[in-house]
């Protein structure tokens, strides 16, 4: 199983970016994937996640109406479309895939004892 991510790097404030998240060795369209993120000093948050169908979608409130997040399950990736980024994005982003949890769930509590992480890719947004 693996979840590759790529995309972040350095913006400015009001920028966008848009991160992509690849599956490999899994059931892809089966599995809901979110989006994470982990700021120095703070504890890792699920900002975005969703449905292995890709009709339902959660976001955190920090970053709804700016983000958004798509999958196209023929190339088995998610993505995350970030816009009017703020210093506060500031972070590493991190994918996760899980096969049982539902994408709210998923982006609550993380990944289930089935599911898994991808590595991170960091984004900066200047002020």
């Amino acid at each position: 199983f693996q979840l590759q991510a790529s995309g972040g790097g350095l913006v400015q404030s009001g920028g966008s970016l848009r991160l992509s998240c690849v599956g490999s060795g899994f059931t892809f369209d089966g599995s809901a994937v979110g989006w994470f993120r982990q700021a120095p000093g703070k504890e890792r948050e699920g900002i975005s996640c969703i449905s292995g169908g890709g009709s339902v979608t959660y976001y955190t409130d920090s970053v709804k109406g700016r983000f958004t997040i798509s999958r196209d399950n023929a190339d088995s990736t998610v993505y995350l479309q970030m816009s009017n980024l703020e210093p506060e994005d500031t972070a590493v982003y991190y994918c996760a895939a899980d096969p049982q949890r539902i994408s709210s769930l998923l982006c609550e509590r993380g990944p289930s004892n089935l599911g898994f992480w991808g590595q991170g890719t960091l984004v900066t947004v200047s002020s």
